[in-house]
Order: C-alpha cells, then sequence, then structure tokens
C-alpha cells in the first residue's frame, strides 16, 4: 500500500519586521536636537556629543561618518569650518560646514586620552576594528532618541542625515541647495529623500506674493 503524501509542516516564523516601524526614518526637530544636547553635555559625554553635532551638521550617510579621519576635520592646529571628502556610494566629493558649536565639542573631544594616536575620529572599541561599524552607530542613534523619550523604532542613521536639511528645505523650499548638500546626482532622489509632495510645493506657492 502506498504511502499518503502529505503537506510538509513548516515551522511558521514571525515576520521579520513584527512590532517594528518599517519605512522611512523621521528627522530629528529643533527642540530634540537641543534636548539630546543639553542631556549629552550633563552627561559629560564628549564623545557623543562630538558624534552627534557632527552628524547633524555634516549630513553625512552613516557609512561616511564613521569613516571619517582626524585630517578630515582637523588641520593646522584647530578644527576646519568647512571639510570635504569623497562618498562611499557615489564616489563623488560631498563638502559640509562645521559650525562653531560642533568644532567646540569636536574639539573637545580630540583633547581626550582615548584620542590620543588615533587616525580615525570614532576609534574602534576593540583593537581588531579601526573605527566604530554603522551598526554602532545606529545603536547610538536608538539611545539617543530614547534619553528623550521618542520611539527608538522611528529613528535611525538616516534621522541624523535628514533633519538638517529637512528643516533648510522647510524654511527656503531650496531643493537644489538640498542636492548639493547631500551629494545626490539627481534630483529625484532629493525629492524622494525628503518625501516631498504637492501639498508641500503648495505651500511653498503661496508662501510667494507676486
Amino acid at each position: 500500500m502506498s504511502a499518503t503524501n502529505l503537506p510538509a509542516i513548516r515551522t511558521c516564523r514571525p515576520a521579520w519586521n513584527k512590532g517594528r516601524i518599517v519605512g522611512q526614518k523621521r528627522p530629528l526637530r529643533p527642540k530634540h536636537v537641543w534636548a539630546i544636547r543639553v542631556r549629552l553635555e550633563i552627561a559629560n559625554r564628549a564623545r557623543d556629543l562630538a558624534h552627534f553635532n557632527l552628524a547633524i551638521d555634516s549630513e553625512l550617510r552613516g557609512c561616511d561618518l564613521v569613516k571619517l579621519k582626524v585630517a578630515d576635520v582637523f588641520a593646522a592646529g584647530q578644527v576646519k569650518e568647512r571639510a570635504s571628502i569623497t562618498q562611499s556610494k557615489t564616489k563623488m566629493p560631498v563638502r559640509f560646514e562645521i559650525t562653531e558649536g560642533t568644532r567646540k565639542s569636536v574639539s573637545t573631544w580630540l583633547d581626550d586620552p582615548a584620542m590620543i594616536g588615533s587616525e580615525h575620529l570614532w576609534p574602534g572599541r576593540f583593537h581588531e576594528t579601526l573605527h566604530i561599524l554603522t551598526r554602532q552607530y545606529a545603536s547610538l542613534v536608538r539611545d539617543w532618541a530614547t534619553s528623550i523619550g521618542l520611539e527608538p523604532s522611528s529613528y535611525g542613521t538616516h534621522s541624523m542625515r535628514r533633519t538638517k536639511v529637512a528643516q533648510i528645505y522647510r524654511k527656503t523650499g531650496n531643493l537644489r541647495a538640498v542636492q548639493l548638500l547631500l551629494g545626490h546626482t539627481k534630483m529625484d532622489s532629493t525629492v524622494r529623500y525628503l518625501g516631498v509632495d504637492f501639498e508641500d510645493a503648495l505651500a511653498i506657492s503661496e508662501a510667494v506674493e507676486i
């Protein structure tokens, strides 16, 4: 008698995104930025404060931010006012401003004993890694968001990249400026990245009187 063909029984695994908020991460609002800065200053977390401030100013992707070297932002005995790096993804150069507050926090971090002899701005915590990894940076972002009561799954490394440019676009409506700051090669990428829609276009139009 032939054996009955029974359907294979597979273990039902939960979806990888179950309970998570997926999709584009939100930029931080100005009040969030200042709240995080104050907490890091009070806690005397020089490394985190410098990292947070430079992430906001530079608008770099996480993969580029973690690889920054001291020479990229420091020259002639002081932190540069403007810096330039070649992006890992596009292989194109991008420039960014380093504001006064960020220069001060980075300078403080460079004077820390942990930075003696380090070539990288964010050295790895273990000898086998020259600099921190992107996933370690992502963990820092979650900690920063959690510290001021934000939902950590709504924010990520791209939140840091989008924070300043979102404010620039909101105040000026200048997509070309945002494109240059982000180092995008196509305007379509910038539009999608900012989540620009028809309502945004109407708001800009209504603010202009002729």
